[in-house]
């Protein structure tokens, strides 16, 4: 399934609502969702394995814990600048 910012305009109760039922669909059906989004917190929510992209081309790839740590990524898109 191909998920194009699924939660796009939502309101955040939506938004969990929306995760919800997204994280219910993949387990009971054992789909394979592709997401493309920008809320970094909706990625950590879905997702078993993260690629980052930048400029069309892959940045990291890994686990949403793996993800979380790494400098490019909380620079780039989380917001917090290296140390």
């Amino acid at each position: 399934m191909l998920l194009d910012e699924p939660t796009a305009g939502m309101a955040r109760a939506d938004t969990e609502n929306t995760i919800a039922l997204l994280k219910d669909i993949r387990v009971k059906r054992g789909i394979t969702m592709a997401i493309i989004e920008h809320d970094m917190q909706v990625v950590f929510s879905l997702a078993d394995r993260i690629t980052v992209m930048a400029q069309g081309t892959p940045l990291v790839e890994g686990s949403p814990d793996q993800i979380k740590v790494d400098p490019k990524v909380r620079e780039a898109y989380l917001g917090e600048t290296q140390i």
